[in-house]
């Protein structure tokens, strides 16, 4: 009888409409439910019920290393005019070891709203990150 095993995070891909993909590092996929308080003044119990509200989704996180030519991220970035910028949809895939996805993120809409350089160090010895933080409207997560 063979072992079923959790996942590893370490194998994913990213899909955005850009030209280049590859990020080591992707957070934030989560979704809450907010709750409304209610309570009617009639009301024999002394608390407020709770009913399920709109729905919040957390920014998106992805990290990658920089390389030479590439600033793409920062034109995005820098894309917003008179309160538009280009959207785009993200697909995220947590792969198994055929690198066919098994658990598929799908992000709606997403623009960025920050991204940020590496932390240079005279005396660092690791690869220059960039981090970008994408808003968005909407996650939905599919089991294949």
């Amino acid at each position: 009888m063979a072992t079923t095993y959790p996942l590893p995070v370490f194998h994913f891909q990213v899909e955005w409409g850009g030209s280049r993909i590859g990020f080591t590092e992707v957070s934030g996929l989560s979704i809450e439910t907010q709750a409304i308080e209610y309570r009617e003044g009639n009301s024999p119990e002394y608390h407020k019920i709770k009913m399920p509200g709109m729905q919040q989704f957390s920014n998106i996180s992805l990290k990658r290393g920089i390389t030479k030519g590439d600033n793409e991220l920062f034109q995005w970035l820098n894309s917003v005019s008179l309160n538009t910028i280009e959207r785009r949809d993200l697909t995220i895939s947590l792969l198994n070891e055929n690198h066919e996805p098994v658990v598929v993120w799908k992000i709606k809409n997403a623009w960025p709203t920050k991204v940020e350089g590496p932390t240079l160090n005279s005396t660092g010895n690791e690869v220059a990150i960039e981090h970008a933080e994408l808003a968005h409207e909407g996650l939905s997560v599919e089991f294949t």
